[in-house]
C-alpha cells in the first residue's frame, strides 16, 4: 500500500495500544515506524526486474520485522522505561506496527516475501488495489480525530473505529474477491473454456470493479472486466501467453526470477527485434499492464534471441482510460474496448495500432 496509509494505520495501532500513556507520542512513532519497511526502495539492485524482485523482500520478512521489534523494545525500555506498562507491552505494540505494514500489501497484486529468507512464491491475496481512498481516508480521519482529541477516552475510541474500519473493509474485499472469481469461473466455463488458474485483481481506487486472468491449458489466457454491479456477463478476450518465447531464453536467471515472483503470469510478445515480458497481474489490463520489460534483443541475421539488461518498456499512463474505468464500475455500457487496448501490445512505443488509429 502507499505509504500515507501505512503511516495512519501504523499511527491507528500504536495509539490504541499506548495512547493513552504517551499520548500524541504514541501516534508520530507509530507512523513513522510503519513506514520503515518500504525503506528497501533506496536500495539500488541495478535493473527493474531486480528491483521488482527484491522489494518487499528482506525489509518485509515476518521473520526480519519480529526481530527488530524485539531489538526497538528492548532499546527502547531501557533507554526511556515508562511506569504505566513493562516491555512485553511496547514489544507487542512494535511488533503489531512493523508486521502489519507487509500483511497490508500482501492484499495488493504486487507480491510480498513475508516468508523471506524462505523461498516461497510471494504472497499476494490480491483484494484491494495499492490506493484506495475508500479504505485510506476514514483511517486518516479517525486518527486526525485522535490528535485532536489527544489521551483519553475519545482518542483511544476514535481509533478503536479506525482499526475496526480497516479490519471490516479488507475482509469486505475478500468477499467480493470471491464473489467475482465465482462469477467469471462459471460464465466461463458456460462458454466452453476450463481455467486452469485463475488470478483477480481490482482495478484502481475501489473494490466494486474487477478484472479476472484466466490461464487455459492451450497457452492463452482470458481477461475479463467485472463489476459487483453487474447483471450481465462480464466482457472478456482470449489472447495468447507466448511462452515459447520464454523457452528461447533458456535458464536466464533474472526470467527465471520473474517468473518465481509473479506465480508465472506472464506474457511474452516479440515488438520488432525486442521480446517483452508483461506481468498480467498490475495495471489497467492488456494493452496498460503497468510492468512491461525489455528482456532480449535480436538482429534480422541471428536466429536466435539474445539476453540483454532489462529496461522498462515505455507505458502509457492510460489517463482516458482510467476514467473509463472507473465509470465502468456503475455503467456496464458501452463495455470496455479491450480487443482495442490489446492492439497496443505488440506496437512500437509512440504508435496508434488499430484501423481506427485512435490508440484508445
Amino acid at each position: 500500500m502507499d505509504s500515507l496509509t501505512q503511516a495512519v494505520l501504523g499511527a491507528g495501532i500504536q495509539g490504541a495500544m499506548l495512547g493513552r500513556y504517551d499520548g500524541r507520542k504514541a501516534l508520530l512513532a507509530g507512523a513513522l515506524l510503519a513506514t520503515l519497511p518500504d525503506l528497501d526502495v533506496l536500495i539500488d539492485y541495478g535493473d527493474p526486474v531486480s528491483a521488482m524482485i527484491h522489494h518487499r523482500g528482506f525489509s518485509h520478512s515476518v521473520f526480519v520485522l519480529t526481530a527488530v521489534a524485539a531489538m526497538l523494545a528492548t532499546v527502547w525500555h531501557r533507554w526511556r522505561p515508562s511506569t504505566h506498562y513493562g516491555g512485553v507491552r511496547l514489544f507487542i505494540t512494535l511488533w503489531l506496527v512493523l508486521v502489519t505494514h507487509p500483511l497490508l500489501d500482501a492484499f495488493t497484486s504486487y507480491g510480498t516475501q513475508l516468508w523471506w529468507p524462505l523461498a516461497v512464491t510471494p504472497t499476494s491475496w490480491s483484494s484491494i488495489f495499492i490506493i484506495d481512498p475508500f479504505f485510506t481516508v476514514p483511517l486518516l480521519i479517525a486518527v486526525m480525530a485522535a490528535a485532536v482529541a489527544g489521551p483519553g477516552p475519545r482518542m483511544h475510541r476514535a481509533l478503536c473505529w479506525c482499526l475496526a474500519w480497516a479490519a471490516a473493509y479488507l475482509a469486505l474485499s475478500l468477499v467480493a474477491k470471491s464473489v467475482i472469481e465465482a462469477r467469471v469461473h462459471r460464465q466461463l466455463v458456460a462458454a466452453g473454456q476450463r481455467p486452469i488458474a485463475m488470478f483477480s485483481t481490482p482495478e484502481p481506487f475501489n473494490i466494486l470493479l474487477w478484472r479476472v486472468v484466466a490461464r487455459t491449458p492451450d497457452d492463452h489466457y482470458i481477461e475479463a472486466i467485472s463489476s459487483v454491479l453487474d447483471r450481465g456477463d462480464a466482457e472478456h478476450i482470449k489472447l495468447p501467453l507466448n511462452t515459447e518465447l520464454a523457452d528461447t531464453l533458456g535458464d536466464m536467471p533474472l526470467l527465471q526470477g520473474l517468473r518465481w515472483f509473479t506465480d508465472d503470469w506472464l506474457r511474452y510478445d516479440r515488438v520488432g527485434n525486442q521480446l517483452i515480458v508483461s506481468d498480467l497481474r498490475m495495471g489497467l489490463g492488456t494493452g496498460y499492464y503497468s510492468f512491461r520489460f525489455v528482456m532480449a534483443k535480436r538482429q534480422p541475421a541471428q536466429d536466435g534471441w539474445r539476453a540483454v539488461p532489462p529496461a522498462y518498456w515505455p507505458r502509457d499512463q492510460g489517463i482516458p482510460q482510467l476514467a473509463a474505468t472507473l465509470k465502468r464500475v456503475w455503467q456496464a455500457e458501452p463495455p470496455l474496448p479491450l480487443a482495442q487496448w490489446e492492439t497496443r501490445m505488440t506496437a512500437m512505443p509512440g504508435s496508434c495500432p488499430g484501423p481506427d488509429q485512435a490508440c484508445n
